[in-house]
């Protein structure tokens, strides 16, 4: 009974953890009872975000690519309904879960349906997986963003209104789908992403280029591969607006990453609107920043995906 008390609640915390922001528990052990300390939710609006869907998206390779999908019941514009948005994670070594995340939640909320992926290179499915983009192998976790568009269809979206929407390493995959894939795309939010590894290696802080040379290759011995796979050397073939975010004081990927696409692509009359946060590093941590470029970007892919 024990047992099934605890698979059964564990059930349930799975089931609604994407939908719960964190709060802070206080646990009574001597009691068995724990209480909330703060009630995040209460700013949701009376509404949960959309619960995720599991699914296996067939890629090359005769691969299944887990991804989560969420759609909402309620959206607050209907006429987003049919668009897609996929949330690429960074890392490469990270792993989306069902966790509560906002930036997915909002997407879902506004009525986008929105995929979450965990393709090659995402950690929590083995060894094989975890190494399946490793070096010269960068460009097929690539291929499978094509293979999750090619799978728009079966969950009813429409796949000419897909963006894609990235920070870090998820944002050199936004520009890589954008560069590789100019066709099935039709708009990118990129967050401190890499649009060129050769020259992110070249820049980054010292004390990270050994170890993502281990990643995506050697500037000594694949300075040809590094080129050819980067979305900057494919510039001419961007024709989808894009919206970038990066902090002036990155360490990890140089405001230079953002600064040369931003100059390539405005300088041949594409859209590329760039956010440059003075006071940020990599990523957005600041509550002022983040309330000035989430909802601008969130309102960028609504007018990109209408219909």
């Amino acid at each position: 009974a024990e047992r099934l008390h605890a698979g059964h609640a564990q059930q349930i915390r799975q089931e609604t953890a994407a939908q719960l922001p964190g709060d802070v528990l206080l646990a009574d052990p001597g009691a068995a009872t724990v209480r909330a300390m703060t009630s995040s939710a209460r700013y949701l609006g009376g509404s949960r975000p959309a619960r995720p869907e599991a699914h296996q998206i067939p890629a090359p390779g005769c691969e299944l690519v887990p991804c989560l999908v969420y759609r909402s019941q309620h959206p607050a514009d209907p006429g987003l309904a049919g668009s897609a948005v996929l949330v690429i994670h960074g890392g490469p070594e990270g792993q989306a879960k069902r966790n509560f995340n906002p930036i997915v939640a909002a997407l879902a909320a506004a009525g986008h349906t929105v995929l979450v992926p965990n393709v090659r290179g995402s950690t929590g499915y083995g060894k094989r997986w975890y190494s399946a983009d490793d070096g010269r192998r960068r460009l097929d976790s690539v291929a499978d963003l094509a293979a999750i568009h090619a799978y728009l269809p079966e969950l009813g979206v429409d796949p000419a209104r897909a963006g894609l929407y990235g920070g870090s390493y998820g944002g050199y995959m936004v520009l890589a789908g954008l560069a590789f894939q100019p066709e099935l795309w039709a708009a990118g939010v990129d967050i401190v992403g890499i649009s060129s590894l050769l020259t992110f290696l070249e820049n980054t802080s010292a004390y990270r280029r050994a170890l993502r040379e281990r990643e995506y290759g050697s500037l000594a011995h694949d300075r040809d591969f590094l080129l050819a796979a980067s979305p900057l050397t494919r510039i001419d073939s961007i024709r989808a607006p894009l919206f970038i975010i990066h902090g002036a004081n990155d360490p990890r990927v140089p405001l230079s990453e953002a600064a040369q696409l931003h100059a390539a692509l405005t300088a041949r009359g594409q859209e590329c609107e760039l956010l440059v946060y003075g006071d940020e590093g990599h990523g957005l941590a600041k509550r002022a920043n983040k309330l000035d470029a989430y909802p601008k970007a969130f309102a960028f892919l609504a007018r990109h995906l209408a219909p």
